[in-house]
């Protein structure tokens, strides 16, 4: 059995998916991107506040799960370029504490709404 996961605090999804989903005691987040729900607007303004955004999106779809970033065992990121990760690593790990959850990054062609950043996460509720 699964359960969406559905906050008016992240984007909605801008295609046939949802935020988030719950199987089991597994909570697997859709990929964000930096939309603003206040302001309706993506963040792009330079990649630590475009991954701060993504970050925020995925705290709300978290939250909404009844799980919190202490939960994560895995994420995947997804860079248009490679030459940000340093400071993507610098915004990302700024959210977690050790032990960090499995991850890889992964450079992309290209990424839905020309973003530079997606991230999705998989959770595990205690």
């Amino acid at each position: 059995m699964k359960t969406e996961v559905k906050t008016s605090n992240a984007p909605e999804p801008i295609g046939p998916f949802s935020q988030a989903v719950v199987a089991g005691n597994m909570v697997f987040v859709s990929a964000q991107l930096a939309k603003n729900t206040t302001t309706n607007k993506m963040v792009m303004d330079n990649i630590e506040a475009e991954t701060k955004q993504v970050m925020e999106n995925i705290r709300a779809i978290l939250k909404e799960a009844d799980v919190d970033f202490t939960n994560v065992v895995k994420s995947s990121i997804f860079l248009k370029d490679m030459q940000h990760y340093a400071k993507v690593n610098e915004v990302y790990s700024s959210y977690f504490n050790a032990p960090y959850p499995a991850r890889e990054t992964i450079q992309v062609g290209a990424l839905p709404m020309y973003v530079n950043i997606e991230i999705s996460v998989i959770a595990l509720k205690k």
